[in-house]
């Protein structure tokens, strides 16, 4: 499609004022890795709360949804929304446990944790595992959704949208460190959040849909409106609903979501000026995540329904673009080409927008682990903070270079999803105990990963043997439901379940034949964190005996009110999101029902947050 001058304007400005962001912040950045990195540990709430949620909104994620929805309904979404109980849990638990460790990064953690050798190690292998690994196949496949969208909507080459927007990422990453990335954030944010929702606004007006009464009767439409599965198929509900709800979100380790906190979260959370505000940004971050953002991406993906009913009308729309990468969450760009000149701009700079704050966070982070969990760690000790902030912003350049050059190869956001959470299967337990339980070490941490990865491993393996014999018997003569039949492949979420069992098991049964960390250690780790007595009396004895008691009021543990607030705090977000989706929907009673639910909760959330902060500065 053609983009009007006045949507170049719109999308250049946002460039530009990207790099500006980057260049102001250059210098304050540039005094030390914990300024590049941290910003100084003086960062507000809004700012690191904003920062959080613009992240998780990638350019990505309204493909994701996109792909969910035209599949498996609104309700398919559930996969996703599980993940509230984690960063509810984060936030009244595990919050101030983060802040108070005053680590650079979640991976420096393990040698504060642990002792010797072996915690060395881990803390070494993880830098490299997540900085590298992991990171670089999240920033791969935000980056595939960019190559998508940029040549739906500009007809751009997938080398021309990484060379562009990729370009101008990095620029401003790897000048502003931490606190370019959390002001572009802020402005990237507001400007996405707009562009979602005139995008769902033109949706709903496109001449095939017509109207939200017309969206909502389409019989393509109709069967895909519910905010739960359909219990009547237990098989489908299980996936979509019970499975995540009761497994998936504790047990799965999934960046941006991760079990007690992680990755950006963890970085968000390290960087706020004390421990009240540490929690509030994680606060306002899952409200604005769960409860706010879901809709415009699911109105639009319902639109699409009627626009582009199947694969081959996307194809046939858009003949230009590689079909390899023709999916189901091509819809969504897909219906931003509809838009008049002038909004079309603004929302392919918010979708751009989306791209850029994902793409530096994960830069920045991926970067503080190489550099202050394995350069400085065991390269060299003695490097200046000049040094430190150069090797920064170095690897930020070349972590882009490897994401962009994997994302060629990638297909699908939603196949990259669920291989992740293949991968991070059956560690989440580990993750939430090993700040409540002396008993876990660093051999319980490596065998978790590395069992996960292997489960992970097994099944891609025989997956691609069981596609093969699909093949075959396509071939031999088999209609392909029937070679289904006949193969009968691990299905996604008995891969999940067996991940999980397999990999918890071999944890804990390494965690009980091993001994636990130096008692030393382990004391340090206790008075600079203050988990509270359950699952460390034995510590607490330790250091009864050694002559160094334990003050009686670090004993004590904020636990029951962080448990509370994480079930009045689900219970508020999934109020507001069924509310939302009902008065949308235009159901009456059970929007009043879920929007009372929704201001009791929080009521009662105030509450129990004023017993854990008398004082929020």
């Amino acid at each position: 499609m053609q983009l009007a001058i006045i949507d170049w304007v719109i999308i250049f400005s946002f460039f530009i004022v990207s790099i500006i962001v980057g260049f102001w912040a250059a210098k304050r950045a540039g005094k030390s890795s914990v300024a590049f990195f941290l910003s100084g540990r003086n960062m507000p709430w809004y700012l690191l709360g904003f920062s959080m949620v613009a992240t998780t909104f990638s350019i990505d994620t309204p493909n994701l949804v996109s792909d969910i929805v035209r599949q498996n309904g609104v309700s398919g979404n559930w996969v996703w929304w599980a993940f509230l109980l984690t960063g509810m849990l984060t936030v009244f638990v595990y919050a101030k446990l983060w802040r108070r460790s005053e680590v650079i990064t979640d991976i420096e953690f393990y040698e504060i944790r642990y002792s010797g050798k072996s915690a060395a190690f881990l803390r070494g292998f993880r830098a490299l595992y997540l900085g590298l690994f992991f990171n670089i196949a999240i920033m791969a496949s935000v980056t595939l959704a960019a190559i998508k969208v940029g040549g739906i909507i500009l007809n751009l080459s997938p080398v021309q949208v990484i060379l562009i927007a990729g370009g101008v990422t990095v620029v401003y990453s790897s000048l502003g460190g931490l606190l370019g990335v959390v002001i572009t954030d802020f402005i990237l944010f507001i400007a996405a959040m707009i562009g979602s929702v005139f995008a769902a606004i033109y949706a709903i007006n496109h001449p095939s849909v017509g109207s939200l009464s017309n969206l909502l009767s389409h019989p393509a439409v109709s069967d895909k409106l519910s905010l739960l599965p359909d219990f009547s198929n237990l098989e489908a509900a299980a996936i979509v609903f019970i499975i995540p709800l009761t497994v998936q979100w504790w047990s799965v380790w999934y960046p941006g979501a991760e079990p007690g906190g992680g990755g950006y979260v963890a970085q968000r959370m390290l960087a706020a000026k004390d421990e009240k505000n540490a929690m509030a940004a994680t606060l306002f971050f899952n409200f604005a995540h769960y409860a706010l953002r879901p809709w415009p991406w699911i109105i639009v993906a319902l639109c699409s329904i009627i626009v582009f009913p199947d694969l081959e009308s996307i194809k046939a729309a858009f003949p230009g673009v590689d079909p390899r990468i023709i999916g189901h969450d091509m819809a969504y760009p897909a219906m931003l080409t509809f838009l008049p000149a002038g909004l079309i701009g603004l929302v392919f700079a918010s979708l751009i927008a989306a791209y850029m704050s994902t793409m530096s966070t994960s830069l920045n982070l991926g970067s503080s682990y190489i550099v202050n969990d394995f350069y400085k760690r065991f390269l060299k000790s003695d490097a200046s903070e000049k040094e430190l902030v150069f090797v920064a912003r170095i690897s930020t350049v070349l972590m882009m270079v490897l994401a962009s050059s994997l994302a060629l190869f990638m297909q699908s956001a939603l196949n990259a999803f669920n291989i992740l959470l293949q991968i991070g299967a059956g560690t989440g337990l580990l993750f939430i105990l090993r700040w409540f339980w002396y008993r876990i070490n660093p051999f319980s941490e490596l065998t978790a990963m590395i069992v996960s990865f292997l489960v992970a491993l097994s099944f891609l393996l025989i997956s691609n043997y069981h596609d093969s014999q699909i093949q075959v018997l396509v071939a031999m003569g088999y209609d392909h439901a029937a070679a289904l039949e006949q193969v009968r492949p691990f299905k996604t979420y008995e891969q999940l379940i067996i991940g999980v069992t397999i990999t918890t098991i071999s944890w804990i049964t390494v965690t009980l034949l091993t001994k636990p960390s130096n008692y030393k250690t382990l004391e340090e780790f206790y008075r600079r964190i203050k988990p509270g007595a359950l699952g460390w009396r034995e510590i607490i004895t330790y250091a009864e005996q050694q002559g160094r008691p334990i003050n009686i009021q670090d004993q004590k543990s904020d636990l029951p009110y962080g448990l509370l607030g994480m079930i009045l705090g689900c219970i508020a977000v999934y109020s507001l999101l069924f509310a939302t989706g009902y008065w949308i929907y235009g159901d009456i009673l059970p929007g009043m029902f879920f929007s009372l639910s929704g201001i009791v909760s929080a009521i009662a959330l105030f509450k129990v947050w004023n017993k854990m902060n008398p004082i929020l500065s």
